[in-house]
């Protein structure tokens, strides 16, 4: 079975990511261990003091994890990619907005814990931003890879990372992250319009990443009709399901109504919503 993951409901996203964005590191390279923080059930527990990765694949390379377990009770994790390429600055200059700060006061008010893949370029366009989230306990931090350029060829026409650089542009997003303030961004890893191959996962494996894809899209990148979007998150979420949203405005600006509509359901239906880290850590420990 091939290694490249692609999913047709994100075309739009990377395709339009060339003009449109889609949503430090430690000694020898390695992805930060962050210190504990709280669970992502709430901050009142506390986490495991070194976050929870997958061992790695087949011949070593960098593991591949897109929902946790079935049978471990009605849990999902809504995570939220906040995208800005690497040459987007221009536009961002000029008053487009990659950000979604309303989403995340949502999330928030809503109470619910989710994971942010980030992109580097991000995090330096929003420090403050990127910071507030990163030192808030119920969501963490992850990594979208600094230029949201892809690590595979034909990946919807997105500018492509050259594999000599496809290390340093993961490590240089923690960087980022770090000049940021953000204190404890997580070893996870989403390949860029969820594009990869077996060589993209042995340039990453030093690094020590575990790679998160996903197995519900939600749709909502460029979608003007918020109820769909939240139609299709509901139709598709199952017990440990990973949701992929976005945090840009310009690029997914009906996703904050819908996750409004997405929330009180699934509790509705006894859904728990968690980190990704929750539902590594639960995958992990039934190997």
């Amino acid at each position: 079975m091939t290694l490249v993951r692609r999913t047709t409901a994100l075309c739009a996203v990377a395709a339009a990511s060339v003009a449109l964005a889609a949503c430090g590191t430690t000694e020898a390279g390695q992805a930060p261990r962050p210190a504990p923080s709280a669970s992502s059930a709430g901050p009142s527990k506390a986490a495991p003091s070194r976050p929870p990765t997958l061992a790695p694949g087949p011949a070593g390379l960098t593991p591949v994890f897109e929902h946790g377990p079935r049978a471990d009770g009605k849990t999902v994790a809504l995570t939220f990619d906040a995208d800005m390429t690497a040459d987007e600055g221009p536009r961002a200059a000029a008053g487009e907005r990659f950000d979604n700060p309303q989403l995340i006061a949502t999330l928030r008010k809503l109470k619910v814990p989710a994971t942010v893949f980030m992109t580097g370029r991000w995090a330096e366009e929003y420090p403050d931003e990127a910071r507030s989230i990163g030192l808030d306990p119920r969501f963490e931090i992850a990594n979208h890879s600094y230029s949201h350029y892809a690590y595979t060829d034909d990946c919807y026409g997105l500018p492509t990372v050259p594999r000599e650089r496809m290390r340093s542009d993961l490590e240089r997003a923690y960087t980022a992250f770090k000049k940021a303030g953000v204190p404890n961004p997580m070893p996870y890893f989403r390949f860029p319009g969820g594009c990869y191959d077996k060589t993209a996962l042995g340039e990453l494996t030093p690094a020590g990443v575990t790679a998160v894809q996903w197995d519900v899209v939600s749709g909502d990148a460029f979608a003007t009709d918020a109820d769909a979007v939240a139609k299709q998150v509901l139709d598709g979420v199952r017990p440990g399901s990973v949701v992929v949203m976005h945090c840009t405005r310009s690029a997914a600006p009906v996703t904050e109504q819908a996750v409004r509509t997405v929330v009180p359901e699934l509790r509705k239906q006894g859904y728990r919503f968690v980190k990704v880290s929750e539902l590594i850590g639960a995958a992990d420990g039934r190997r």
